[in-house]
């Protein structure tokens, strides 16, 4: 076997090519590349133009209809009184203006300005609700994608530690494998002394080449999301300082998460929408008034007859809906019917989010005291590693002693690594609740 030539080829392999990326680097090409987000970009496009909708409710509307046709038109009229200079004047005249098959134009302009309509008025605040949903959804959906950034970085950065631990336990494996293979030549050493050391490298490219897969994949996930080039991808394990939690209690993160989380916000405004969409049908049998000013032309022409009638109006106009057949309540009903499901839902959002946001304070707290005690393990185990290796090496501990402590000192390194990471993400977690996440957050987990 050529295991004298391994552990520098391991060492080659190591993950140090790609240039460090910060966190906050990448959620800010996420926030251009991302497709998720590409998506509650546009969504979000749609609030103002709802505004819009909101405020033309109220302003005056105009309407040209203009006609042309065949047509016919049959008028009559008896008893008249003519009279026409040097004809004198008659009474009980009869007129015939009729006029068949003949050419028929029609025009209408219309102008109208609501001036009292509770239905539009309902609407109207529907349409501005659902502008602030939109509104709302766009920064839950930026909060999102700040989370999703930070688990795929620190998911690659634990990847790449797991990989940089087992390359260096794969190299004092190796070198362990070598001095057996030296003193069982010299007859210093049983045979079996080398046989677990090729049994534990074997194992351990297993589990490189394991952890390498989850690397690829990783790298490959960060930079879907950002658009950067794989190759670049190298995240930052988090610093060892700044591990202590935060002294807000348990309490403050409740009141913030009721007062701003985004899920008890948007379930907030859904149930304003099905109340106003309740008040729209409940107020379409309500009559309105309308300022109107209107123009009419109609003209019919056949052979020499012609005839015209121009009219003009300005004024107030009352509408009093009679009867829809039913339709009306049984819309109402419906939207009664949902908006107390939105109620329910924003109750049972509240109920979650509060849940949610004990779990990830304890996964705060109790994480902090967590990374504290792997670092004392780890500094135990390194200690434990280095005092069997001298052990073994002057005769006090076998190889399988000195490659047992190599591994447990990889498993509390990789631990700590883990354990970093999983409490960042805890933070961001926490202030996601709380309506609390942005890039001053990220700033803080890196």
């Amino acid at each position: 076997m050529r295991l004298r030539t391994l552990a520098p080829l391991l060492l080659t392999a190591l993950p140090g090519l790609a240039s460090a990326t910060g966190l906050l680097d990448a959620w800010r090409a996420a926030e251009q590349h991302d497709r998720e987000h590409a998506v509650a970009r546009a969504v979000h496009a749609a609030a103002q133009p709802r505004r819009d909708q909101a405020a033309a409710l109220w302003r005056p509307g105009v309407a040209l209809t203009a006609a042309a046709g065949w047509g016919q038109g049959d008028t009559e009229m008896r008893g008249a009184h003519f009279s026409a200079p040097g004809m004198g004047a008659t009474s009980g005249v009869d007129f015939g203006t009729s006029i068949h098959g003949g050419t028929a134009t029609r025009w209408a302009l219309q102008a109208s300005q609501p001036l009292y309509n509770p239905q539009r008025r309902a609407q109207q605040q529907q349409l501005g609700l659902q502008a602030d949903m939109a509104e709302l959804e766009w920064q839950a959906a930026r909060q999102a994608l700040m989370l999703r950034t930070a688990q795929r970085y620190f998911d690659l950065a634990v990847a790449e530690e797991s990989l940089r631990v087992l390359d260096r336990q794969l190299a004092a494996v190796q070198q362990a494998a070598t001095e057996a293979q030296d003193r069982f030549a010299l007859g210093d050493a049983p045979v079996t002394d080398t046989h677990e050391a090729r049994a534990r490298l074997a194992a351990l490219r297993a589990q490189r080449l394991a952890a390498q897969t989850a690397l690829d994949i990783q790298r490959r996930a960060l930079a879907d999301s950002t658009g950067l080039p794989p190759a670049a991808l190298s995240a930052q394990l988090p610093q060892a300082a700044d591990e202590a939690t935060a002294p807000r209690t348990l309490q403050d993160w409740q009141q913030d998460a009721e007062a701003a989380n985004p899920a008890i916000r948007l379930r907030q405004l859904a149930a304003g929408i099905a109340q106003a969409e309740t008040q729209r049908h409940g107020r379409a049998a309500s009559a309105t008034v309308d300022l109107v000013a209107q123009a009419a032309q109609d003209r019919l022409q056949g052979g020499s007859a012609r005839n015209k009638n121009l009219n003009a109006l300005v004024g107030v106009q009352l509408t009093v809906p009679l009867s829809t057949g039913g339709y009306r309540s049984a819309k109402e009903q419906e939207a009664l019917r949902l908006h107390e499901a939105a109620q329910a839902q924003v109750q049972s959002t509240r109920e979650q989010v509060a849940q949610q946001v004990h779990g990830a304070w304890l996964g705060l707290h109790l994480g902090a005291e967590r990374v504290q005690a792997l670092a004392e393990a780890l500094a135990a185990s390194e200690a434990r590693r280095d005092a069997t290796q001298l052990g073994h090496a002057v005769g006090d501990r076998t190889l399988l002693d000195r490659l047992n402590a190599e591994n447990d000192a990889a498993a509390a390194r990789l631990a700590l690594a883990q354990a970093r990471a999983s409490l960042r993400l805890d933070r961001l977690r926490l202030a996601a609740l709380a309506g609390r996440l942005d890039e001053d957050a990220l700033r803080g987990a890196e």
